[in-house]
């Protein structure tokens, strides 16, 4: 068994989170339930700046609010020093009430709406990243109408393809995101987007996937990132101030995942911006970073009851939970791996293996296939691991199931930061017209 963070099972063979015995979590706050470990968060943000501190270089480490994005996980990045990366006017809205400072959020999308883009120029956001010819003239229009200029980096993608799922490798050629630096696209768009008198090109933005286990993906990106940035400035004057090398570090979910420390991924990036730059003689540029996973993935942990069962002789022994894809639909899209325990008897002898299943009315609502547990009974509590990112910022209401709470824990203390979804909840924005209601009258 391979914990991470704060738990560790007590003396009453029971997973404890944060110094939370987890049982009591489910008694005062129900099933599911989102258990986030504050201290685990907090040490990988504090790994990201310290590692950046140790190369020399100007940073930024930009917390990637997709991975999974509450006002109370904005206030923890703002306490750590981070800047924030925000990729739709709700992700926005939520940094602005949390009082994220404006000047640290940083705009990703390749479809900002002009309504995003205008909350976002109101609100005086640091930056954004564009990703597309549309996108620069809509900028530089919509800042123009508000007298504003504004500061851009540019998406670019370099050719580089990570070790990784084909749905979220985003820095090959053949990609939704961003200029290609190949086919000449990324040039034009420096061009113009200097002759755009409202945009203030401080550089460019590169992301090449998501979970990877080797460096050599981003020291490779570096290579054709600094090239670009030296063809630049040798044929058009222009030096950039800023290269984003975006994220995709990735963790540890199941046994043979070997993600690398976090500040050897620095080493690797800032070794390689310090030897191309420093080759060209170019100024160093300031270093951006967007962790999103890797700050909060191994953090969160999954709390569910245990229902009901199916046992096919000879085929497989079924175990159905009170959540499934409506809070992690990551198995059915992306086939990914978890680890569990029964949290409440997690020392007792693994006697079975068994697949557990989510209440949807879907076949494909599996959360783990062939899992060795102790016997499972109804009302016993199964931890699911590493569910800190893209769980709760991908959950639904799909047959109309709420979504669960979320709670922050540390030292003993158990903090509600997310509200379980009521049933008024679910039909709050439904509209009967009047031609359907039994009163006539609209409701």
């Amino acid at each position: 068994m391979f914990l991470h963070g704060t738990s560790k099972i007590n003396d009453k063979g029971h997973l404890e989170i944060g110094g939370n015995d987890v049982t009591d979590l489910a008694q005062k706050f129900g099933t599911p339930l989102y258990i986030v470990d504050e201290a685990l968060v907090r040490q990988r943000a504090r790994e990201y700046v310290q590692a950046f501190k140790a190369s020399g270089l100007n940073f930024q480490v930009a917390y990637a609010s997709k991975a999974f994005s509450v006002m109370a996980m904005c206030a923890i990045a703002e306490q750590e020093g981070l800047s924030l990366d925000v990729v739709s006017d709700g992700e926005l809205y939520t940094a602005l009430q949390a009082g994220f400072p404006v000047e640290r959020i940083h705009f990703h999308g390749n479809n900002k709406t002009p309504d995003e883009i205008n909350m976002a120029l109101d609100a005086g956001i640091g930056c954004f990243v564009v990703d597309n010819f549309v996108e620069l003239q809509l900028l530089n229009a919509l800042a123009g109408d508000k007298g504003k200029k504004v500061n851009i980096l540019l998406r670019v993608t370099p050719g580089v393809e990570a070790h990784t799922h084909d749905y979220i490798s985003t820095g090959q050629q053949d990609s939704k995101f961003g200029f290609d630096i190949g086919n000449g696209a990324a040039r034009q768009a420096i061009e113009t987007a200097m002759g755009l008198s409202n945009l203030v090109i401080l550089g460019v933005h590169s992301h090449i996937g998501s979970q990877i286990f080797e460096v050599e993906g981003f020291r490779m990106a570096v290579d054709k990132v600094a090239a670009f940035a030296v063809s630049v400035r040798s044929e058009l004057g222009l030096t950039f101030k800023v290269i984003n090398l975006g994220g995709g570090f990735g963790i540890r979910y199941v046994e043979g995942d070997k993600p690398l420390p976090i500040a050897e991924y620095v080493q690797a990036i800032t070794g390689a911006i310090i030897t191309n730059f420093n080759a060209a003689e170019y100024p160093l540029p300031e270093i951006w970073v967007e962790p999103g996973r890797s700050m909060v993935g191994d953090a969160g942990t999954t709390l569910y009851t245990i229902g009901t069962s199916k046992d096919i002789p000879g085929v497989r022994k079924y175990v159905a939970v009170d959540g499934g894809m409506t809070d992690n639909p990551r198995p059915a899209l992306y086939q990914s791996k978890y680890e569990a325990v029964l949290a409440n008897r997690a020392n007792e002898p693994k006697e079975e293996t068994v697949s557990i299943a989510g209440k949807c009315c879907e076949s494909g609502d599996m959360l783990i296939w062939d899992l060795d547990l102790p016997k499972a009974n109804s009302g016993d509590l199964l931890a699911v691991f590493c569910t800190g990112a893209y769980n709760y910022a991908m959950a639904s209401n799909y047959n109309r199931i709420r979504r669960p709470a979320v709670v922050f824990v540390q030292n003993g203390e158990a903090d509600l930061v997310v509200n379980r979804e009521s049933l008024d909840n679910i039909i709050c924005n439904d509209v009967i017209p009047a031609r359907l209601s039994k009163s006539g009258v609209a409701k």
